[in-house]
């Protein structure tokens, strides 16, 4: 009696043990989606490194932004020289075109002799249209060309923005082409221009410029300008 009980005992724990390494088996051999930065697709620890700090606030030395700029992990700028509208997509060639998760629309336009980076963003509280401007005014189209900010500005055709929108940038990356480099969290965008050692900061409560804290009188058709 005492053999049948050890022997059915050993019995069930085999089979508690072929049932364990099946399921560790089935695990390792289910499919994982890819990551869309090309890290690690597991899901990543609690960490309170740099690379995951929120932007860093206005005023703050332009070596701070530069530094959190640079914590985010490069992204491949291949995927990045089109533009999408709807079905249609524009081969941008060298120019560069990328959304934030927050609904910034940014492009360069270098072949049409425009190599400034402009953003489209939804501001809360835009500049004013001045009185002597003609055509479409856009409250929250920026110009940042290292050397100054511009913010607010009148157009007669969307421009550059006519080809759509490029990929969104994902949430801790960074995205460098030209002069610049990007980064952006939930709430805001933030670039640098190695070129002039200047940096921006893009977001619906406002735009503001590091090391560009000088504000001068606009030309005809710019609502605010800071220059660098």
């Amino acid at each position: 009696m005492r053999i049948a009980v050890l022997l059915t005992a050993s019995l069930l724990v085999a089979g508690c043990s072929g049932s364990t390494g099946g399921q560790a088996k089935q695990t390792q051999l289910t499919p994982i989606t890819p990551s869309r930065t090309g890290t690690s697709t597991s899901s990543p620890s609690p960490t309170t490194s740099s690379s995951s700090a929120p932007a860093p606030a206005a005023g703050v030395p332009i070596a701070e932004a530069i530094k959190w700029i640079e914590a985010g992990p490069p992204i491949d700028a291949a995927q990045y020289h089109i533009a999408l509208r709807g079905s249609v997509t524009t081969d941008l060639g060298d120019d560069i075109a990328f959304t934030t998760p927050a609904g910034t629309n940014c492009m360069t336009d270098a072949k049409h002799g425009a190599p400034a980076l402009a953003c489209l963003v939804e501001l809360t509280n835009p500049p004013a249209r001045p009185a002597d401007v003609y055509g479409q005014w856009k409250g929250g189209w920026v110009d940042f060309d290292g050397g100054s900010v511009q913010v607010g500005s009148a157009h007669g055709d969307p421009g550059r923005f006519a080809y759509g929108q490029g990929r969104e940038l994902p949430y801790d990356t960074s995205l460098s082409f030209a002069d610049y480099r990007c980064r952006t969290d939930a709430n805001a965008l933030v670039c640098v221009n190695y070129a002039k050692q200047s940096a921006v900061r893009l977001s619906a409560d406002g735009v503001d410029a590091y090391a560009c804290a000088r504000q001068e009188t606009p030309p005809p058709g710019i609502g605010i300008q800071y220059v660098c």
